[in-house]
């Protein structure tokens, strides 16, 4: 399962980077050149932000709902 979304300051990484790190499951975060371990902040700042990026997550379809929520509620 895969979602979109936008990411344009540090705090937002960061919080994404720690939302990611909690959850029980792979999460994979990339644009069409790359894709990288959701978990590892280091790893996540050589993506582009200038557009929004894919989330990538095998997970049971309610873990996923409730990851993505909390997800793009760091857009606001």
């Amino acid at each position: 399962m895969s979602f979109h979304i936008r990411l344009t300051s540090f705090e937002q990484v960061k919080t994404f980077v720690a939302l990611a790190a909690r959850q029980p499951f792979d999460v994979q975060v990339g644009n069409e050149r790359q894709t990288i371990n959701g978990k590892d902040l280091m790893g996540m700042f050589c993506l582009d932000y200038s557009r929004p990026v894919n989330v990538y997550v095998n997970c049971s379809a309610d873990e996923f709902k409730s990851f993505q929520q909390d997800a793009l509620a760091l857009q606001s």
